[in-house]
Order: structure tokens, then C-alpha cells, then sequence
């Protein structure tokens, strides 16, 4: 029987939340090509304007275990920094998860920075275990935010 699993990462940041949040996860189909281009091949709106509903396809390099990721937003808060989106296709959905959601919300730091919060929520096929995949996407979230935070930082005057 197939059972729901989740897990959650934070990562604090020196950047401001509203840059961090627009960068790193509004934009983020924008920037990965660029930032990560060992990973992400292509990355590009699939429907809508960037408001709920949404979806995006992002396309990967064989540095990944999968081709491409289509995501769609399910809720966006802009002001508090906070997003909610669901996996729809690729990135495993139909061979190892059934369904998978993300919870991404950039708070600010008392610093002046920022704490990314992220949870993730999935229910695995019947049969499936998993092993070190948990390590895996907690480094590349971790990876994604880093990579934004460097070219902000770099790029004092972007997204703001």
C-alpha cells in the first residue's frame, strides 16, 4: 500500500526574503538555465502568467535521474513570500510517486536575510522504497537557493 511521506529543509540566507522568494522561486524557470545549466537544460511557462494555476516545464540535463518536470502552482503569496505547487508530470510522477507537493515559503531573518522553508509531500507507488533521495533533494534545493543567492548578491540591483 502506498503511503504519504514528507520532509522538510531550511536554509538561511543572506539575501532579503522578497528578492530571495521572486529569484529563486517566481523566476526561477527564468533563471535556472542560466545559473544551472549542468542541470537545467531549458525551462519555460507552459499555461498561464505566473498566477495560480499555472505550470511550468522545466527540462534537465542527464545530470538528472528524469528529462523534464512540469509543475503546476497551486497557491502564490507574494507578500509573505509563499508558494504551494504540485508535480503533474515527469520528475518521477507514474514510475516511482504517485502524486508530490511542494511548500516553499522565504521568511526574513532578524539579520536583514532570510530563512527558505521548504516541505515536501509525497505518496510513493506501492512498492517503491526510498533510499537516499531525501539527501538528494534537500542538496539540490539547497543547491537552487545558494546558486539565486550568489547571483543576487553579485547583482545587488536585480529583483528588487
Amino acid at each position: 500500500m502506498a503511503s504519504t511521506n514528507s520532509w522538510t529543509h531550511e536554509i538561511e540566507s543572506p539575501v532579503a526574503a522578497p528578492r530571495l522568494f521572486h529569484a529563486g522561486v517566481m523566476d526561477w524557470h527564468t533563471l535556472a538555465p542560466k545559473l544551472a545549466p549542468h542541470i537545467v537544460a531549458s525551462a519555460h511557462p507552459v499555461e498561464g502568467e505566473g498566477g495560480i494555476g499555472s505550470v511550468r516545464q522545466f527540462n534537465f540535463t542527464s545530470a538528472m535521474p528524469f528529462s523534464l518536470m512540469k509543475e503546476r502552482l497551486e497557491f502564490i503569496d507574494a507578500e509573505k513570500c509563499e508558494c504551494k505547487s504540485t508535480l503533474i508530470e515527469g520528475g518521477g510522477v507514474g514510475t516511482a510517486i504517485e502524486t508530490a507537493t511542494s511548500h516553499i515559503k522565504v521568511e526574513p531573518a532578524a539579520n536583514g536575510g532570510s530563512v527558505v522553508k521548504v516541505e515536501s509531500t509525497y505518496k510513493l507507488l506501492p512498492g517503491v522504497e526510498v533510499n537516499d533521495e531525501i539527501t538528494k533533494a534537500k542538496e539540490s534545493v539547497t543547491a537552487i537557493f545558494k546558486a539565486v543567492e550568489a547571483f543576487l548578491v553579485a547583482n545587488p540591483d536585480a529583483y528588487n
